[in-house]
């Protein structure tokens, strides 16, 4: 191989990069891994959970049925992790605790994409208003602090510090001061650590392009409709100009290509110009300085109409409301189901002292089939 064409070799990590020799530790102390570092560990931990196995069959925007090619949440996660590391490449940060962020973000999501997270808040509200609601980045938290049964000497997956603080990308003022650790930052105003805000902005650049290929790929978008977004315009007349007479598909598979592509050059583009303007010089100087990660203001402003465009045109599109609808319906039914006589519960969630707090796990831990399945066997004549 020429060294023209060697690939380059992974950047040294920046003095304000997270380092898993200097982490906060876990909840509950254990030997150092002896191959690997804390948050290669915490990596590996997340894709071997049976929570991360479930999100194969948890909704993006179309629900788990309506066609083998749409996204899920497990598609979602791979494609943010795969974003978000190469971000933290090109910013000398951890790419392992990058990594591990993103692909445990969504570990806590409802069946149903959004729709199943607002019933499922809607019903805590109502029948616990004090018991601190349902929002699915505390449920992700709830899920590797407490719920996933892999390890004998404790529960949940016992991460790192830096890894359960990533996860949790937005808390209440009252729910942070249940939290301890992980909650402190939202109470002293302070920012997690550059990974994590690198997590984030890929969660948001792969949810966008992706959300643009499902909603063209099920018809309920069109490119016409896509070319009045000057981003997305912008780009598809670059590619037909390059490729006279290419055909649809791969138009649309080469814009979006190119937006992600721009979109990554300018976030990083961005936070390294913040960086270098805030003179941060260790991972404490990321938390105690203002958000470091970001795009820069027109990019900002593009998105803002892409996003406005994708509610109108898709989100709010009748046949997925249609949709939604119905997922919003069986989640609220189930809930109530479960509420009204908990030995309708398997029986390892009846004996919860917490009994509403334990249904929105066991609920939230569901598939959008499995939930479709539990829902008739309660209701369905047809299912005696």
């Amino acid at each position: 191989m020429s060294p023209d064409s060697a690939i380059p070799a992974a950047p040294a990590k920046a003095r304000y990069a997270s380092d898993a020799r200097r982490s906060r530790g876990r909840r509950h102390a254990e030997p150092p891994p002896r191959d690997r570092n804390d948050y290669q560990r915490d990596r590996d931990r997340i894709v071997h959970c049976g929570a991360f196995r479930r999100l194969e069959y948890k909704t993006q925007v179309f629900l788990n049925h309506e066609g083998d090619l749409f996204r899920t949440r497990l598609t979602h996660s791979l494609e943010v992790a795969q974003i978000a590391r190469s971000i933290a490449r090109a910013l000398a940060l951890d790419e392992d605790l990058t990594e591990a962020i993103a692909l445990a973000h969504d570990l806590g999501h409802t069946p149903f994409g959004h729709a199943g997270q607002d019933a499922l808040a809607g019903c805590m509200r109502s029948r616990d208003p004090a018991g601190g609601g349902f929002e699915h980045n505390l449920q992700s938290l709830r899920v590797v602090d407490r719920l996933e049964e892999r390890y004998a000497a404790f529960d949940g997956l016992n991460l790192c510090f830096e890894t359960r603080e990533g996860v949790l990308k937005h808390c209440s003022r009252r729910n942070a001061e249940r939290l301890g650790d992980v909650g402190e930052r939202f109470l002293l105003g302070r920012q997690p650590s550059l990974e994590a805000q690198v997590a984030n902005l890929a969660d948001e650049i792969a949810y966008n392009n992706h959300d643009i290929d499902d909603g063209i790929r099920s018809g309920l978008l069109s490119l016409e409709q896509l070319e009045e977004v000057p981003f997305f315009g912008g780009h598809l007349h670059a590619v037909r100009a390059a490729y006279p007479g290419l055909g649809a598909k791969r138009v649309l598979a080469e814009t979006i290509r190119r937006m992600i592509s721009a979109l990554i050059a300018d976030l990083v583009e961005q936070t390294a110009s913040r960086i270098r303007d805030s003179a941060v010089a260790s991972p404490e100087d990321v938390r105690a300085a203002a958000a470091l990660a970001a795009f820069s203001a027109p990019v900002r402003e593009q998105l803002r109409q892409l996003q406005q465009l994708l509610y109108r045109q898709l989100y709010r599109h009748p046949q997925v409301l249609r949709s939604t609808t119905k997922a919003s319906r069986v989640l609220r039914e189930l809930f109530d189901a479960y509420a009204d006589d908990p030995r309708l519960l398997p029986v390892e969630y009846q004996r919860s002292q917490r009994q509403l707090r334990s249904i929105a796990d066991y609920i939230a831990g569901m598939t959008d089939r499995y939930a479709i399945r539990e829902h008739r066997k309660l209701f369905s004549v047809h299912d005696w």
